[in-house]
């Protein structure tokens, strides 16, 4: 057997059967690839919008948002959530959409663009435009697509769904404006497309050589100009400014009227590029407007009058107009401005629909879906994403990410929910299936630093920098409970005990640990021994120990049973960062500040092993950073640390952009994960770019966004436009913390880029079990027809193929589950109830598995509870589950109940016919046809509004 390993061991190739095995005539060589993953990328929660323009899909069920160098997909009609898996270099600025919604174009601040398939999830092409790009937007017909780069603009072919080698072939190069572009749009035919300026300025060309349309240019304006909109089956143009003026443009022309240009002197123009001219080459290609054209250029041409000029009703200097989007088969056009306000005017005749306010940041983007229910807004101040349906005056989506950082988060008991703190001073607590925020409190003053579940899963305690650690109540949405100090302090950390009843926190500056009831709130206990601040709690799983570790550079073990006596003291070479048990409670784990991780025997204060994880870490270095990042490592450790479901791996995080997978008994590096790619983030690059470096010093130590949009304005002399005290920054890249799930298939971190969730379920492969060579998919289906169902479940398992292994289950008939329950060996039962807490997510067979669960629980039972370490991750992936479905039915139940209740008593109050009477009563002819207020209610019950809002 041969064995390729690669790095990590990874990878296994094995030649099977061995060289040198006796075979048949013919020999046979087969070659088995097994490949282990220990997890990919499977979703982006915690923040919802960053930059860049928003996008509907051809649908328009879903929003398309840029969330920092990835991009998520907001599925409003099934309440979903997904974050493709790509990833540009930068932070992104524009997303342009095909026509037919089956590709995106994707372009970052660096101008590295990404054509990437939505059907396919992936990444087909890579092109560099060689400069920022500010919008991208496809051609109504797909042919063609425009970008706008500094004052010019770019027309390529669009890639078909054929094969090319290049998918991006520039077409034609637009000059005319004088400053940088803003804005696209295109006519409804693809004939001619329009393009905003920041010199006030909007130019109207032609994507093809029109006789009577080449370029035209609009002026009008007073300030940079924001949006620029065709009217539908029309060359007549409305251009909006940042000044909040709206200028209609009148054309003389229809676009049917638009005369291709007649070639002349084709022939010597052949002759002239075989001969190697390439001016004439170059003029084919580029069009040179001018803003002022000579007279006698204009006769015959296309003319442009405007028709009005409209000004928006704005309050304040600094409430200008950000973002414009318009709907041209419903004429509504929207308007956002800085102070988070938002208009609706119906065109040409600009009548205020409506006007509100949705945020008390700059409006960033907007989007109207196809049918024009819906506008998206997207505020990057804040992070928030809403989704408004104007004509009921309703929120669809509502939601808003962390604006600052996030501390902490932490795993439900069933792995269904996420809560995470951030330094805003808000906890929000997260749908993991969804992947929506469901509800925020805001009770805390300052910023949050521990988030924990109890055992119940329906209570969240946290603590804050504000001297309060506060129990929330998952029923009612209420802060239920505040334990505070007897004096002031600032809380570290927080834990809860196995049990429930018992709230511990650590103090950053009294060097403290309180210990609270849940059930009174009363304080019992003050543990006073540390000598530094308090930087983790943990509560032993199985017994009622405590172990807080400090800048002391010690752990210490408390007693619950013995009033809170030190029972040890494990005494560390640094400062502790971290502590946690292993879910056996067998094990202890400890981060220091020297980046080692420590591992103790807590029965008997012993060290049992130590990682050095500092090579591991692979710190960056900082743009202002004045020593190398090699040197700088040495004051770089893990911050946090989370044993794996099964207790066998340990994960460690810090201020690195890599989280680390260690194997505890091995002491070995399993796998390490690059959290981002995301070059906006600081200390990123080991290396600085010299290319930065000048005589003069650091060129990151200048303002690079100082006139961009909501940037501060170079100070000239009497200049009072922007806010003079915001500052740019670029964030550092780290980890603050890390938890499993509990069901053992993903595990979660919260970093600079927001809640990472990487999951095993996110990726197909090939993983047999026990394989030999009489396990084959004709063999099992073959055992099915001889109705020898035990045989043809082992040999599913043994191959691990999904579809064998349901189709294989699903062949059973119901009355012989139990006997074939009885029969499966224990080794395999583990697996059997891994595959129906996976089939439960997807499958409509809903009784079918659930009698499958019971007949196994109810004969492998007691023997089950002898391995409860191993099959702890399993069980609760099950419970998870089946609890969602209860939820879901239950639900439903209590909604049909509410009708048939309500049906009761509006037939009651109006007189109609019990369901008891005999049919053909005199009552019946009294009867109305239709009630249609009764049939409202019952389309739409209390269930209706719970979607996406939080």
């Amino acid at each position: 057997m041969v064995h390729l390993c690669l790095k990590h061991g990874l990878t296994r190739l094995s030649l099977w059967p061995p060289w040198g095995s006796q075979g048949p005539a013919r020999l046979q060589l087969q070659m088995l690839l097994v490949i282990w993953v220990p997890a990919q990328f499977s979703n982006l929660l915690g923040t919802v919008y960053r930059c860049g323009n928003l996008n509907f899909t051809c649908d328009g069920n879903s929003v398309i948002s840029p969330v920092g160098n990835r991009v998520t997909v907001f599925d409003l009609k099934n309440n979903k959530s997904d974050t493709l898996p790509l990833a540009t270099r930068y932070n992104i600025k524009c997303v342009g959409l095909s026509p037919d919604g089956r590709l995106a174009i994707i372009v970052d601040e660096g101008g590295d663009a990404l054509l990437a398939s939505l059907v396919c999830r992936a990444v087909l092409h890579r092109f560099h435009f060689k400069g920022a790009v500010h919008s991208v937007s496809f051609s109504p017909d797909g042919r063609k697509f425009v970008v706008t780069k500094g004052n010019l603009a770019q027309m390529y072919h669009a890639p078909g769904r054929k094969r090319e080698f290049n998918a991006f072939v520039l077409d034609k190069t637009y000059f005319g404006p004088y400053d940088e572009t803003t804005c696209i749009d295109w006519t409804d035919d693809s004939r001619c497309f329009a393009v905003g300026s920041k010199d006030m300025s909007t130019w109207v060309f032609g994507a093809e050589r029109w006789d009577n349309l080449i370029y035209y240019a609009l002026g009008g304006h007073k300030d940079a100009i924001v949006g620029c909109f065709f009217e539908s089956s029309s060359l007549d143009l409305y251009t909006l400014s940042q000044d909040g003026a709206l200028c209609v443009w009148q054309c003389d022309t229809l676009p049917e009227g638009l005369r291709l240009k007649v070639p002349t002197g084709w022939k010597a123009d052949l002759l002239q590029r075989e001969d190697g001219a390439e001016d004439e080459a170059e003029r084919e290609t580029t069009v040179h407007g001018k803003a002022a054209p000579a007279a006698e250029e204009q006769q015959g041409k296309v003319k442009y009058s405007r028709a009005a000029k409209y000004f928006f009703n704005k309050e304040g200097d600094f409430n200008h107009l950000t973002a414009a989007a318009y709907h041209k088969k419903v004429h509504l056009l929207v308007t956002g401005f800085a102070s988070g306000i938002f208009h609706l005017h119906e065109l040409p005749e600009f009548n205020l629909i409506h006007s509100l306010s949705v945020s008390d940041q700059r409006v960033s983007s907007i989007a109207i879906n196809g049918s024009g229910d819906w506008i998206a807004f997207g505020c990057s101040g804040l992070g928030q994403l809403l989704v408004w349906e104007w004509q009921s005056e309703s929120y669809v989506l509502k939601q808003q990410g962390h604006f600052n950082s996030m501390v902490s988060l932490a795993y439900s008991p069933d792995g269904q929910y996420l809560v995470t703190g951030g330094d805003d001073s808000k906890v929000k607590v997260w749908n993991t299936l969804s992947g929506f925020c469901f509800i925020t409190f805001t009770e805390h003053s300052s910023g949050v630093t521990g988030v924990t579940f109890t055992t119940t899963g329906y209570v969240i305690v946290t603590s804050s920098m504000d001297g309060t650690v506060r129990a929330f109540d998952l029923h009612r949405y209420r802060n239920f409970r505040t334990f505070t100090s007897p004096r002031p302090t600032q809380f570290s950390c927080v834990a809860v005990n196995s049990s429930g009843d018992i709230v511990s926190a650590g103090a950053q500056d009294s060097f403290e640990i309180l210990i609270w009831s849940m059930q009174t709130g009363r304080l019992l206990d003050v543990l006073s021994g540390h000598e530094g601040p308090i930087s983790g709690l943990c509560f032993n799983p199985m017994k009622s120990v405590l172990a807080s570790a400090s800048w002391d550079r010690t752990v210490r073990l408390w007693d619950m049973a013995d009033s809170w006596r030190t029972t040890e003291t494990l005494a560390l070479t640094s400062d502790a960062l971290a502590v946690t048990f292993r879910p056996d409670g067998a094990e202890l784990a400890v981060a220091t500040l020297n980046s080692q991780i420590t591992f103790w025997d807590p029965e008997n204060a012993v060290q049992t092993g130590s990682i050095e994880g500092r090579h591991d870490l692979k710190t960056g270095r900082k743009e202002l950073d004045k020593i190398t990042a090699k040197h700088s490592a040495k004051g770089k450790a893990f911050t946090t640390l989370c044993y794996s479901a099964d207790g066998q791996s340990i994960l460690a995080g810090g201020m690195s952009k890599f989280v680390c997978i260690y194997h505890v008994k091995e002491q070995i590096l399993r796998k390490k994960f690059e959290i981002s790619c995301n070059l906006s983030l600081d200390a990123m690059e080991e290396f600085l770019n010299r290319r930065k470096m000048t005589e003069f010093g650091n060129l990151a130590l200048i303002d690079q966004d100082a006139m961009e949009e909501g940037g501060v304005p170079i100070p000239l002399p009497g200049v009072k436009k922007g806010d003079m005290s915001s500052r740019h920054f670029k964030p550092e890249i780290r980890v603050t913390s890390l938890r499993f799930s509990p069901t053992g298939r993903c595990w979660a971190a919260t970093t600079t880029e927001g809640l990472l969730i990487y999951s095993l379920d996110a990726r197909m492969l090939f993983d047999p079990f026990e394989l030999d060579t009489s396990v084959t998919p004709a063999q099992i289906r073959a055992a099915l027809c001889q109705r020898d169902f035990t045989r043809a479940i082992l040999m599913a398992f043994r191959l691990n193929e999904r579809k064998l292994m349901q189709e294989a289950l699903e062949s059973v008939p119901w009355d012989e589950i139990e006997v074939i329950s009885s029969s499966l060996p224990d080794l395999y039962v583990e697996k059997v109830l891994e595959f129906l807490a996976s089939s439960f997510e997807e499958s409509r067979h809903l009784e079918f598995y659930l009698m499958w669960t019971q007949k196994l629980l109810m004969v492998h039972g007691q023997k089950l509870k002898s391995r409860v370490g191993t099959l702890l991750p399993a069980v609760q992936f099950l419970q998870k589950s089946i609890q969602r479905h209860w939820d879901d039915v239950s639900k439903l139940c209590d909604w049909n109940r509410y009708n048939m209740q309500y049906a009761l008593a509006v037939s009651k109050q109006r007189g109609l016919k019990r369901p008891s009477e005999p049919p053909g009563s005199e009552e019946e002819a009294d009867a109305p046809e239709d009630d249609d207020s009764s049939l409202h209610l019952l389309r739409s019950g209390p269930g209706d509004g719970d979607g996406p809002l939080a």
